[in-house]
């Protein structure tokens, strides 16, 4: 099964080993400072213990040598241990997200979760109703790679960013700024900087969409109902994330509906005409494809596209 999938995907297989060993290494390299870190602190901790027995006499020593004497190079400070919080052993990963760098597995969860964090993002933003669109366009054109994918992709991450732009700043605002200056701990931050995303989020969503994943999820409503407070801050995200990329999908594929309806009409148009003069064997897609290129151009297409695309959301 391996080979047949070497034949088959071998960029893939590739890809799959370097990501491996990159880890495997990374996962070493990690174990191997923090071993080499609580060897250097036994080390420390056995000198200071060791030096507490002289201290009398080191005392009066540095009293005979007068207070201008510096520490050499090599001299342990003494110095106390400093950790996160009260726990001289904990790590800033630790108390920011839970998971504690001294342990392997750990770390092998923690690269997980960095490695899908730009499709979180990306899942949580406009970009992928852009991108299905831009890609429904091509295909209705018949244009093959043209625009290629690196060029759609980018002008769908640009037009993810002037789209949430007004969301970025709030959530600067609010988040960023105040957890900068140190005003508000780790876990306010991350929960006010959720408000403007959930906010926004829940503007493309429909209640509809909202309550079937609400439903599936069992989770308790108030007796009030879902008011926009409620959703906006007890509300999960795990729910309110499945229901706007539903509802994305869903306006992507309606987009593309009303899309492919003009250049369907040519096509029909360019089939019947060449069935007319007879000309069965030539390829309609050959004619009718610099058509919809100059029906595209000629309508401005493209301000059209990306006018449509800005204003299907509710900002």
């Amino acid at each position: 099964m391996l080979k047949r999938l070497f034949e088959t995907d071998k960029k893939l297989v590739i890809k799959f080993a370097v990501s491996l060993f990159l880890t495997i290494l990374f996962t070493f390299v990690f174990v191997g400072m923090r071993s080499y870190a609580a060897a250097s602190q036994t080390t420390v901790t056995s000198s200071t213990s060791d030096g507490n027995s002289n201290e009398s006499s080191e005392n009066s020593e540095s009293n005979n040598s007068g207070s201008g004497s510096t520490a050499q190079p090599g001299d342990y400070l003494d110095t106390p241990a400093q950790g996160v919080g009260d726990d001289p052993g904990a790590s800033v990963l630790q108390q920011v997200i839970g998971v504690d760098a001294s342990q392997p597995l750990e770390i092998i969860i923690l690269l997980t979760l960095i490695a899908l964090l730009p499709s979180m993002l990306i899942m949580m933003t406009c970009f992928a109703r852009i991108v299905i669109v831009l890609g429904f366009l091509r295909s209705a054109m018949q244009t093959q790679n043209t625009p290629p994918n690196m060029v759609l992709t980018g002008l769908a991450l640009f037009l993810t960013l002037f789209i949430m732009a007004p969301v970025f700043s709030e959530i600067n605002e609010v988040a960023y700024q105040p957890y900068v200056n140190e005003e508000i701990t780790t876990e306010e931050a991350l929960t006010a900087a959720a408000v403007p995303l959930k906010r926004f989020m829940l503007k493309q969503t429909t209640n509809d969409d909202l309550q079937f994943f609400v439903d599936l999820s069992k989770a308790e409503i108030p007796e009030g109902g879902m008011t926009d407070e409620y959703k906006e801050n007890d509300l999960p995200l795990t729910t309110i994330v499945p229901a706007f990329m539903i509802g994305e999908l869903k306006r992507a594929f309606q987009m593309g509906f009303m899309i492919f309806l003009p250049f369907l009409i040519i096509d029909i148009v360019v089939g019947s005409t060449l069935m007319s003069m007879g000309m069965m064997m030539l390829p309609p897609a050959m004619i009718s494809m610099p058509f919809k290129i100059l029906v595209f151009v000629l309508a401005d297409g493209w301000n059209l596209m990306i006018g449509s695309i800005v204003a299907s959301y509710n900002l």
